[in-house]
């Protein structure tokens, strides 16, 4: 199994209720992608962080193996929603992969 996690900030110039609603459209079209990308285990995104925390957004997923994870980077559904509506609304994305 490979774990797949990505920090994001959200841009420094938008409001905090810009930065909700992009939250909840980043939440909504990368959880929409379980079932449609195979040996896509599971995705979660979480905006409401406890104090202490140095990111806004995460989003924390398993594939079923690193080929499964190479197929969700290029799937053309993962790159809509990244394209369309992740990156336009985040900075600062940190990256964690690893195999269990």
């Amino acid at each position: 199994m490979v774990k797949h996690i990505i920090l994001w900030d959200h841009l420094p110039e938008i409001s905090t209720e810009e930065k909700a609603e992009n939250a909840a459209k980043i939440k909504s079209s990368l959880e929409g992608l379980v079932g449609v990308i195979p040996g896509l285990l599971s995705l979660q995104v979480h905006s409401e962080m406890l104090p202490g925390s140095n990111a806004d957004i995460v989003l924390y997923s398993e594939f079923e193996n690193y080929e499964a994870l190479k197929v969700y980077q290029d799937h053309p559904a993962h790159v809509k929603a990244a394209t369309e509506i992740v990156r336009p609304n985040v900075t600062n994305r940190r990256c964690a992969d690893f195999e269990l």
